[in-house]
């Protein structure tokens, strides 16, 4: 069961249950768990996931971060308003084979125009294996 915000925007809401988060994150198994403007948790399998020589492939990493943030932003952005992703960079420091990995989106500027979420994702031991930061433009409807 995801945890999300009381007061969260009923059309996200709806968008959110309906698309299950979107076709890309259904296809790479991402499960959210928390989802707000200041922190969202979600995880998603290595199986399934990786590249040629069995590792966690760098852009599932990067996918797992671009859900995390986009979301969070958008919850930031409010009705009427959405998101749109203007930067994104990565991190890898230690890669793995198996299991579920964690992504940890946390804030770092929650502006009017402009939103910035750090995400760190993590193995099942609580290893740091990326950081992802992510820049999303606010803009109206």
């Amino acid at each position: 069961m995801t945890r999300i915000p009381d007061d969260l925007d009923p059309e996200l809401v709806a968008r959110l249950v309906e698309s299950g988060g979107g076709a890309l994150t259904r296809k790479m198994g991402i499960e959210f768990l928390e989802l707000s403007a200041e922190k969202s948790v979600a995880t998603m399998p290595v199986e399934g996931n990786t590249q040629v020589i069995g590792l966690l492939h760098g852009g599932a990493h990067v996918v797992l971060g671009e859900s995390l943030g986009s979301i969070s932003s958008a919850i930031h952005a409010g009705p009427g308003r959405y998101a749109v992703g203007i930067e994104i960079n990565a991190t890898h420091s230690r890669s793995v084979t198996s299991g579920l990995v964690t992504g940890t989106c946390t804030a770092l500027v929650l502006g009017r125009t402009l939103a910035t979420h750090e995400i760190v994702i993590r193995d099942e031991e609580g290893r740091r294996l990326s950081t992802v930061r992510m820049t999303n433009m606010l803009r109206d409807r």
